[in-house]
């Protein structure tokens, strides 16, 4: 590859990882396939450029830096297990560097980027070397999964999603989580449900426990999964209850952090709010009084410390922007 072609493909290659390790925050499978590919493609093509330049002090040596931490700390989380340095385990490690890789490769880039030419990503050549690349990639993705199968490391048994087993049917005993720092006090709430609805409805915790009952994996972005027996109420029961007028078609649950998600009226239904976990209450640092119970669904979706349940009449677009400030309201920091 050319000199700019392989700068460029760098650059290319961050962005991506970027975006595809965002992606399995909502999602596994072919989300983790990208990252795992797309990362072991940074890693070759690295070593294409290290092999043409001497690296100077400053810029360049801080992108070479990160982005060799951002590569070691995700072969790490996906080889030797659930680890922890500093309190912190090492995906979180992994995903706070990877977030700032990028301004660093643009410090980078602001002083030494060169304009891309059309030989530098028309030519065949480049085409045919780029190909070759991602293939090298992919399949030396594939050969390192086999050797961690080979070798009985930890990496060889996570979930398709890049998740560790945490244990399953342990009550309150798997890891606590919540979005980011979310750290509401322990309260004894209840939770209204209400929006377009014919009869709103508000309820305590002991009133949600229907005896509903539903066996889900919850499979959290921190990197763990653990299946459990969990019961309360369905949410198609709670909606039946409330009314839920013709014109409604989501439904958003809504964390007293602020966090919150929608769903489809039709996929809401299915959903299960629950209060115990085995046949335990839930825990305060698992959600309780009660928290959304979303089968198939990454963590990101089980809304913890659930205060309302409310009908819309279209998908809610700052359901997302919540993520990014619940912690920092007042019952968020646990002030209020």
């Amino acid at each position: 590859m050319t000199p700019r072609g392989t700068d460029w493909g760098l650059a290319g290659l961050v962005a991506l990882g970027v975006l595809s390790g965002l992606a399995t925050w909502i999602a596994g499978g072919w989300t983790v396939v990208v990252h795992g590919a797309g990362g072991t493609a940074l890693a070759l093509l690295l070593v294409v450029k290290l092999r043409r330049v001497r690296v100077r002090p400053g810029a360049g040596l801080a992108a070479l830096a990160a982005v060799l931490a951002v590569l070691g700390s995700g072969y790490a989380w996906a080889t030797f297990g659930r680890a922890s340095l500093s309190g912190y385990t090492v995906l979180v490690w992994h995903s706070a560097l990877g977030g700032g890789l990028p301004a660093v490769v643009l410090a980078h880039a602001a002083t030494r980027a060169k304009r891309l030419r059309g030989r530098d990503v028309a030519d065949r050549r480049q085409f045919l070397t780029a190909a070759a690349l991602g293939t090298a990639a992919f399949a030396a993705w594939q050969a390192q999964r086999a050797a961690r199968r080979l070798l009985g490391l930890p990496g060889a048994r996570r979930r398709f999603t890049g998740s560790y087993d945490a244990g399953a049917f342990t009550g309150n005993r798997f890891p606590s989580t919540s979005w980011v720092s979310d750290r509401p006090r322990p309260a004894s709430g209840s939770v209204t449900v209400a929006g377009l609805v014919a009869r709103p409805l508000r309820l305590t915790a002991a009133a949600l426990d229907r005896g509903d009952v539903l066996t889900a994996t919850l499979d959290c972005t921190g990197g763990f999964y653990s299946t459990q027996r969990w019961r309360g109420a369905t949410l198609g029961r709670l909606l039946d209850e409330a009314g839920v007028r013709p014109e409604a078609d989501h439904v958003r649950v809504i964390s007293r952090t602020g966090y919150r998600w929608s769903f489809s009226l039709a996929d809401a239904r299915a959903l299960l709010l629950a209060t115990h976990v085995g046949d335990e209450p839930l825990a305060h640092g698992h959600g309780a009084p009660c928290r959304l119970v979303a089968p198939g669904r990454r963590g990101v979706h089980w809304v913890e410390w659930v205060d309302r349940v409310e009908a819309h009449d279209g998908p809610d677009p700052g359901a997302v922007a919540s993520t990014l400030w619940s912690s920092f309201t007042p019952a968020g920091r646990g002030e209020a």
